[in-house]
């Protein structure tokens, strides 16, 4: 392990090689996620497809578009292959393995990509792991058309904090040109009900809550990794 990268970074980079050591095969195609953590999964397909290995991969956003392109690691578009598994990393881990995701702005693919896959693996450190969800803001993505109208909703329907994500000043737009909405709410009890009833209100695109799609996790730090059990 490289004793210059801090206690996080040691431990991202255990979690993204055990599972693409773990779970990618040779000759197949996966997902590959976006965020800091995903990152590692993804330079770790990269070295094995240096070292000869025939692996496609379907990214989940521009950002990780460019680190394949910088990997040679060969990419399809979303619905071109059968993914045997997708591997990303997630803002929160609930005991139910429900998930909060989208801290990166790219839930809209991911949640896409870990519909399609035969295994979603989850990987995170360890601050990542929750009894349950909802310290971190659940992104909901919009049409940046119905912002108002849609944050007006979920502040009256939820009484959730909601604020628009932006960059000084300027707005945050994702990949598909949405904008995106950071609701805190209280502590998340049935993730899964509450994006069916937020995903009800016109002009949302998709949350970043997971439910029911988690089929492994995987936690590393600077001392090692390991896979939870449910």
């Amino acid at each position: 392990m490289d004793s210059a990268m801090t206690a996080s970074e040691q431990g991202k980079r255990a979690a993204g090689f055990m599972a693409v050591d773990r779970y990618v095969h040779d000759g197949t195609c996966i997902g590959l996620g976006t965020g800091s953590t995903a990152y590692w999964a993804v330079e770790r397909v990269g070295e094995r497809i240096a070292a000869g290995e025939k692996i496609r991969a379907v990214p989940t956003s521009r950002a990780t578009e460019a680190q394949c392109a910088r990997l040679n690691i060969p990419m399809l578009p979303f619905g071109a292959c059968e993914m045997d598994v997708a591997i990303d990393g997630a803002d929160e881990v609930a005991e139910d393995w429900s998930l909060i995701k989208g801290g990166g702005g790219a839930l809209f693919r991911e949640k896409a990509v870990a519909l399609a896959a035969r295994l979603f693996v989850v990987i995170v450190t360890p601050e990542k792991l929750v009894r349950r969800l909802g310290a971190f803001p659940t992104p909901v993505e919009v049409v940046p058309y119905s912002l108002s109208y849609v944050a007006h909703a979920i502040e009256s329907v939820f009484g959730a904090r909601v604020v628009e994500r932006g960059t000084g000043g300027a707005q945050f737009l994702t990949d598909n040109g949405n904008a995106i909405l950071d609701c805190t709410f209280r502590e998340i009890e049935d993730p899964g009900s509450l994006d069916g009833e937020l995903r009800g209100i016109h002009g949302v695109v998709a949350t970043g809550l997971f439910s029911g799609l988690t089929d492994a996790v995987i936690v590393g730090d600077e001392h090692g990794v390991r896979e939870l059990s449910k």
